[in-house]
């Protein structure tokens, strides 16, 4: 990590010719004025570099974009003002944050791969940019070179910089052992050997019993915690629990455990996260002792992922609502085609035009207007397509509205029915 704290790399540094200035300078405000030209390309190297726990959390895989894009801006602005020189490194809002995720997860790699790929894929696009803004070869070796080299230092300097921002963290922690119960969480989800005992000790938490796990969140990111914490304690009494294991993965979401042998009545919870702005649950399957921990956990972020390819009227779903996931991903195929049979009715083996509609109508918060617009069709037939497939449902469409998004979604991604 080259460079003093919070400073300029301290190698020495020419400036380019005038020419590579210009062409820096112009290349620069095409990305400013074009940000997807990099954002689409860093975003994807970023997010595919990144740690299973990034997949698992949304709210991170959002800070993580964020950070990314950040620190192109700010590269960009600051060769805008002064073509090829040294860019100071970016500590801003979202490198801040980032820090604060890097020190509640218990590990830097993390940080490390993703600036790195982040760069990586940031230098591929401009050697592409580089022959668009010349065709003299000599013009962009030198471009490329300055590009590089400049890139390079500012990602030096800016992990320089976040590490100490992140040592200021970890000093400041008000819960000092959160990242040790982080770390071995990743060793209990990822299957490593500890022992149930061990992991127990460090997590302040029986593993030898039942759990039931949930995802709670906010799709903001950040988030006030104390409507999360609300529909914690919602889920709690419901259970008639002991305090549960709770563990913060993002500003915006809470990983919890509960020590209870089936599932709560829900109605109370569905009502407590009806009064919370934005707040969304996901409830997990019932299983013992650490396989049980880890699979109740997994199935808990399986539902979130489902719930949030859903209408935004859901706000709590559980495992066995959203069971389906895991047969339309390689699970019991005739499972799967008897829910989507018993599901749909006669609409399984109606016009696929009509499905479609009703899927993207369901994917689009019931909004017709909206509909139309993603499928690039007449609000008339829209509504005429609707009320078609409404009456060949076996049940009103509002009685069951996630079941019926899930049929038609596993016909669409995995074409378990024909039509």
């Amino acid at each position: 990590m080259g460079g003093d704290s919070f400073g300029l790399s301290s190698r020495y540094w020419e400036p380019p010719s005038e020419r590579v200035a210009e062409l820096l300078r112009s290349g620069v405000e095409m990305v400013l004025d074009h940000p997807e030209l990099m954002y689409e390309a860093m975003d994807d190297a970023s997010l595919a570099a990144a740690s299973p726990a990034i997949a698992a959390e949304p709210g991170l895989a959002e800070a993580v974009r964020a950070c990314v894009r950040a620190n192109l801006t700010h590269w960009c602005v600051a060769n805008l003002g002064a073509p090829g020189m040294p860019v100071a490194p970016n500590l801003s809002a979202e490198n801040v944050n980032i820090a604060r995720d890097v020190v509640r997860h218990g590990f830097d790699e993390m940080l490390v791969t993703n600036f790195h790929a982040g760069q990586n894929a940031a230098i591929r696009k401009w050697a592409q940019l580089a022959f668009f803004l010349s065709p003299d070869p000599y013009e962009v070796r030198e471009l490329l070179d300055v590009v590089m080299g400049s890139v390079f230092a500012f990602i030096d300097d800016t992990l320089a910089g976040v590490f100490e921002l992140i040592q200021r963290e970890r000093r400041n922690l008000a819960d000092v052992d959160h990242t040790e119960r982080m770390e071995t969480l990743n060793l209990l989800l990822g299957g490593a050997p500890i022992s149930a005992g061990r992991a127990g000790e460090r997590l302040r938490y029986e593993l030898d019993r039942h759990h039931l796990a949930a995802v709670v969140w906010n799709d903001s990111y950040p988030t006030d915690p104390e409507p999360l914490e609300l529909a914690v304690n919602a889920l709690v009494q419901a259970a008639g629990s002991t305090p549960p294991l709770t563990i913060v993965p993002s500003p915006s979401t809470l990983w919890v455990w509960l020590p209870v042998d089936q599932l709560p009545p829900l109605a109370e919870v569905r009502r407590s996260l009806a009064g919370t702005a934005g707040v969304r649950m996901a409830i997990g399957s019932v299983g013992a002792g650490m396989s049980g921990f880890r699979r109740a956990h997994l199935d808990a972020v399986a539902a979130q992922r489902l719930m949030r390819r859903l209408p935004s009227g859901e706000r709590l779903a559980t495992y066995d609502e959203v069971e389906v996931v895991a047969l339309a991903t390689g699970g019991d195929e005739e499972r799967a085609r008897e829910f989507v049979t018993r599901t749909l009715g006669n609409l399984m083996s109606a016009d696929a035009d009509l499905r479609e509609t009703l899927r993207v109508y369901l994917h689009e918060g019931s909004n017709t207007a909206q509909t139309a617009r993603s499928l690039f069709t007449h609000r008339n037939t829209i509504v005429h397509r609707l009320d078609r497939a409404r009456g060949l449902l076996p049940r009103p469409l509002e009685q069951r509205p996630l079941q019926v998004a899930l049929a038609l979604e596993i016909i669409r991604v995995v074409g378990v029915a024909g039509g």
